[in-house]
């Protein structure tokens, strides 16, 4: 149940405001950019481009929660990819942007929003997270629908609670043949041993029992993954994300494609990189 909201000419590209509906009781803001320059009936690949904490999808289209000029750890990624020669969509995760949870509900002193969201989903047999790989699914519909887009060429990337997304909807739908996941790859062990870097937007229930992290980004394989580890990145600290870099790619080794398992560890700190990212669509989106 597509809609446009509001169109506008940026340039060398166009940038869309649309909504649709992910479930009968919810429904989805998002920006889709379109590069200018495509021929009639082309089609190029698609990139769901996912935020992370914060003002939610603006920032990866260079915006504040306003509408003003703004820049985060994202670095506008969705123009980057989009000025590159794809179509990107970047759409709100729930509890974010124009998905926000009312202040007096989720933002009291001491409590966290992504902790009370999981909470109040959970008295209804929902688990938080799956809700949001719910969306995921569904913006990849939306996507693949495009008229721009390739539908058999879709990729996704994300930094931080965006790496999160990125890594389980990637694994969990087998239409993202590439992807990205910056700054996010970690353990359970890192996580309780150092700084608690963890939510209620990013809790699998039960994954201690059955593996890690690093395991469910090892489903993602045998398609391509690329990882972006921030040397100074003090979320997901460089040598508990080096752990489970090594293992991920054990795993695409044993699966006999350890080309298609690359890392890009960085000098920076918890952001988007670029060095490695643009590239790596490229070889694998735009080459197959």
């Amino acid at each position: 149940n597509l809609e446009v909201l509001e169109r506008t000419d940026q340039g060398d590209y166009i940038r869309e405001k649309v909504v649709y509906d992910s479930d009968p009781f919810n429904s989805v803001p998002a920006w889709i950019l379109t590069p200018k320059d495509l021929a009639p009936g082309e089609r190029v690949p698609g990139l769901l481009i996912s935020h992370g904490h914060g003002p939610g999808k603006n920032p990866s289209v260079g915006l504040d929660s306003e509408g003003h000029p703004y820049e985060d750890y994202s670095h506008a990624m969705a123009v980057q990819f989009t000025r590159r020669g794809y179509v990107t969509i970047a759409p709100d995760w729930r509890g974010f942007g124009e998905r926000l949870d009312r202040d007096e509900f989720v933002r009291r002193p001491s409590r966290d929003g992504c902790n009370v969201a999981y909470m109040a989903n959970g008295y209804f047999g929902f688990q938080y997270l799956n809700l949001q790989v719910w969306d995921a699914r569904r913006t990849l519909d939306v996507l693949q629908s495009l008229p721009h887009v390739n539908p058999k060429r879709l990729g996704m990337i994300g930094c931080s609670f965006g790496g999160t997304m990125t890594t389980y909807t990637s694994a969990l739908d087998e239409r993202v043949s590439a992807c990205v996941i910056v700054c996010y790859l970690s353990t359970l062990a890192g996580a309780f041993s150092q700084n608690g870097n963890f939510c209620g937007a990013q809790y699998m229930h039960g994954l201690g029992r059955i593996g890690d992290i690093y395991d469910v980004a090892s489903l993602i394989a045998p398609r391509p993954m690329l990882a972006e580890i921030g040397e100074h990145d003090m979320c997901f600290l460089v040598d508990d994300a080096m752990k489970a870099y090594r293992h991920v790619k054990a795993c695409y080794k044993a699966a006999g494609v350890p080309e298609r398992c690359d890392l890009d560890r960085f000098p920076g700190g918890h952001e988007f990189s670029g060095r490695k990212a643009f590239a790596w669509f490229d070889k694998w989106l735009k080459g197959q």
